[in-house]
């Protein structure tokens, strides 16, 4: 059995596995970066080769804070992953985002305070990629006639402020993030969506409402309960839709597989021989992405 796959999807807070998938195969992939959250499951979804992903583990062992982000994005990288569907709880800063509903967002506002790895790069090669969309925009829309398709009641749109975590939000911040124009709330996407860019993976997330965080009179305080108790109606509705996205997803088109072909600074002559190393399968992408960029400009 090959181990690769063209799809991903990371899953988040209640779901720990995918159904359906055919020519399973579970594997331990060893990265630069340390073991991933948990084993990589392998399948065939709709005639596409899938990987399926616990952002957390199986029984949601690991902190937001303490997610290897680098070695999971760089294990799917390693298997040939072209797109990434995160699913993620989020709480609703808006009254028309009601739990239970989807939201599709198209931007990021950080509030982590920097002490997650949010880069493959240092150690003597420097790369900035661009991060202005920070979802493939091509892989959202698929992501949202999906969702449309399934039955789901899912927004379009919206801006997805990350915090740190693990504690919910003050009332204070929920009603800042509100007055920013943030829609809703997690504590996971970040740095995962800056590092599929970095290895040039389409990258769209489904956003799984549970709770209207802290900020909402008559709404009982956001709890682990509460969370808990919407995650099984969500987790089924993500299934779904994530199962619709394996037969309808995008041709690339779009900049995320070039985004770190004029990304790095750093003249590759000067790179250290390890980073080199550890970083090949993204490396390699960059340069197919070049090649493939010029080949096109020559013709």
């Amino acid at each position: 059995m090959t181990l690769t796959a063209t799809f991903a999807v990371i899953g988040g807070s209640g779901f720990y596995e995918i159904e359906g998938l055919t020519d399973v195969a579970t594997v331990a992939i060893d990265t630069p970066f340390g073991a991933t959250s948990d084993r990589i499951v392998l399948g065939t979804l709709d005639g596409v080769r899938l990987a399926f992903l616990p952002r957390h583990g199986v029984g949601h062992r690991i902190l937001p804070g303490d997610i290897p982000q680098r070695a999971n994005i760089w294990a799917l990288a390693s298997l040939g992953v072209e797109y990434i569907a995160a699913v993620s709880a989020v709480g609703s800063l808006r009254e028309q985002i009601v739990p239970l509903h989807m939201v599709v967002p198209d931007q990021i506002i950080d509030r982590t305070r920097g002490d997650r790895a949010s880069t493959f790069f240092g150690r003597g090669i420097v790369a900035h990629i661009g991060f202005d969309q920070p979802f493939c925009p091509a892989l959202s829309t698929a992501l949202q006639g999906a969702a449309r398709t399934s039955g789901a009641k899912a927004h379009q749109g919206g801006t997805l402020v990350v915090i740190e975590g693990p504690a919910f939000s003050t009332r204070a911040e929920s009603e800042l993030y509100r007055s920013w124009g943030a829609d809703v709330i997690g504590m996971t996407t970040l740095p995962e969506a800056k590092l599929a860019r970095e290895a040039g993976i389409c990258y769209a997330m489904l956003a799984c409402v549970t709770d209207y965080d802290t900020w909402r009179d008559g709404h009982a305080m956001v709890s682990v309960e509460m969370v808990v108790a919407n995650l099984q109606q969500n987790v089924a509705t993500a299934r779904g839709i994530v199962a619709g996205l394996a037969g309808a997803l995008p041709d690339r088109t779009c900049a995320c597989a070039s985004a770190l072909s004029k990304a790095i600074i750093t003249p590759m002559h000067l790179v250290p021989d390890e980073a080199k190393r550890d970083l090949a399968p993204i490396l390699e992408r960059a340069r197919v992405a070049t090649a493939a960029s010029r080949a096109g400009g020559a013709s």
